[in-house]
């Protein structure tokens, strides 16, 4: 396609691309239910994963690290609603020298617990003292938990070097203490008096800690938040019922919409941490790398005879089952025969799934399936309407290396996990792009990830060769060299599935996803 080709003809050629894009792809949320074994184990899986530097005022010089688990809560899901996963063991890893192997782990374990010595409460009914079948009994707040029938504590581990091998250590609150709890989910504003009532409530739960090895105090939080993830995963499944191509910009393309986005009543449980750089970033250039997993005991033996403590016996290696960095990857990227193994790898042995990302297969589909009906409707006679430039250096550099100068480590190894400058200062709330590094903001995406970065459009576009452009960074045009514009003729069109984030939509303070929708109560807009 030349350069000059009519942008109506350009974008046109774009909404059929982006709607065989979206049709080929398994999902497009972020990593809710990602690979098959996973998705039978919803309490340890990995949804979405941040690592930012703080744009809270005053926190400069900090990192905030969210890791989401439990996709898809429906605030009603009652009676028993979402708890993590006692038996399982969440981690956060850091590389900060570029060997693709973690130099620091957080370690995150919980305990579940009933009231009364996990006997529960109970209630006099006649004669009999009988304990009752709900977690909570009566209203809950900061101030008064004694209505709670279920509570859950965690520990926070950190281990340097080798994740099974290294010792760890506790994190401790200023009174020494090394458990911390977790707040009740949002069964809804009955229980908790009202919206604010629950923020206060789970404000509560922000914990100021110690990590050992570090000079400065940070902070933690565990608990339930409204999933801030968008994006228009109903439409997309019902054949591609929209043209995914920004409204304004095409005349019949979606116009962006938060009512586009499908995942707005849905809840996940976050897994909070605030960091000093400096207890981060290592000996290394100031870039990290990091990605969430979550492990289970090898063996599982189910107890016949089940009780509240001893469900189940759990013992053997610990056996990594959810991993997540980048977001996208194992949904779009890896062939679902090696999903699984992905989630259960490391970075250091990313060499396995290289050709899923130098010589993807999504474009081919997308060729074979759609070319001749684009150059049906364009009157064109396109070879190709993939990408040509295999193997796809840009997508290497995205996923695997990180872009030298901005977020490459000072060893480069390829191996997919987020990559984050601590240098580079975080970029307040207000002044934020959407659309982080493309959008000229360097302090967001794929430096680091930040709640209001829209991954799913920048992902697409990049998938479709958006770094074979000029990106326009501080008022320059800069060409990074990875590609032509001839390799990808529509990479520079604007793809969107219609559902925009930024960072309007979250708080501007830690753990910035805002508070949960209500099971009850509250209204539409009870989680703002």
């Amino acid at each position: 396609m030349s350069s000059n080709m009519p942008r109506a003809v350009l974008t046109g050629a774009v909404a059929l691309l982006c709607s065989a894009t979206l049709l080929s792809s398994p999902t497009q949320a972020s990593s809710h239910r990602e690979a098959p074994n996973v998705t039978r184990m919803s309490a340890v899986d990995s949804t979405d994963f941040y690592m930012f530097n703080s744009y809270e005022p005053g926190r400069s010089g900090y990192v905030t690290i969210l890791a989401n688990y439990v996709p898809l809560q429906d605030a009603y899901g009652g009676p028993n609603y979402f708890a993590l996963d006692a038996t399982a063991l969440y981690e956060i890893h850091i590389d900060s020298d570029g060997d693709a192997k973690e130099n620091l782990s957080f370690q995150i374990r919980v305990d579940n617990d009933l009231a009364n010595r996990n006997r529960g409460l109970k209630l006099p009914i006649g004669a009999s003292s009988v304990a009752v079948p709900l977690k909570n009994i009566g209203p809950v707040s900061a101030a008064d938990q004694s209505a709670l029938n279920f509570t859950e504590q965690y520990s926070l581990g950190v281990v340097r070097g080798d994740r099974r091998s290294g010792s760890v250590q506790y994190a401790t609150d200023s009174n020494g203490k090394a458990r911390f709890a977790k707040p009740y989910d949002f069964v809804g504003t009955k229980t908790f008096g009202s919206v604010n009532g629950y923020k206060s409530y789970a404000r509560s739960f922000i914990h100021t800690v110690n990590f050992p090895g570090c000079s400065l105090p940070g902070k933690v939080f565990v608990g339930q938040r409204k999933d801030g993830f968008a994006v228009n995963l109903g439409q997309v499944f019902d054949l591609v019922n929209l043209v995914p191509i920004d409204g304004k910009a095409f005349p019949g393309g979606i116009m962006q919409s938060p009512a586009n986005n499908v995942l707005a009543d849905k809840n996940v449980t976050t897994i909070a941490l605030e960091i000093h750089r400096d207890c981060l970033k290592g000996n290394g250039n100031g870039v990290i790398g990091g990605w969430t997993s979550a492990s289970l005991r090898q063996v599982r033996i189910l107890n016949p005879r089940a009780t509240f403590e001893f469900p189940e016996v759990s013992g053997g290696a610990w056996t990594q089952v959810s991993r997540l960095g980048m977001p996208l990857v194992n949904e779009v990227v890896i062939g679902l025969p090696d999903k699984d193994r992905f989630s259960s790898s490391e970075p250091k042995d990313d060499g396995q799934f290289a050709t899923y990302v130098t010589n993807p297969t999504l474009p081919a589909l997308i060729n074979v399936l759609f070319k001749d009906a684009v150059n049906q409707t364009l009157s064109t006679n396109f070879s190709t309407i993939a990408p040509t430039n295999l193997p796809r250096n840009d997508l290497v550099t995205t996923f695997l290396t990180g872009f030298k100068g901005v977020n490459q480590l000072a060893t480069v190894t390829p191996s997919e996990m987020l990559r984050l400058n601590t240098l580079i200062e975080a970029t307040p709330a207000a002044g934020q792009s959407a659309f982080g590094v493309a959008g000229g903001d360097l302090a967001g995406f794929p430096n680091g990830r930040r709640p209001g970065d829209d991954v799913v459009d920048i992902e697409l576009r990049v998938a479709m060769g958006a770094l074979c452009y000029p990106l326009t960074i501080a008022g320059n045009s800069t060409d990074l060299g990875l590609c032509k514009p001839a390799d990808a003729p529509v990479g520079n069109a604007p793809i969107t599935d219609g559902a925009p984030m930024s960072s309007a939509d979250f708080d501007s303070a830690f753990p910035y996803l805002r508070t949960p929708l209500p099971g009850a109560g509250g209204g539409a807009m009870g989680g703002n």
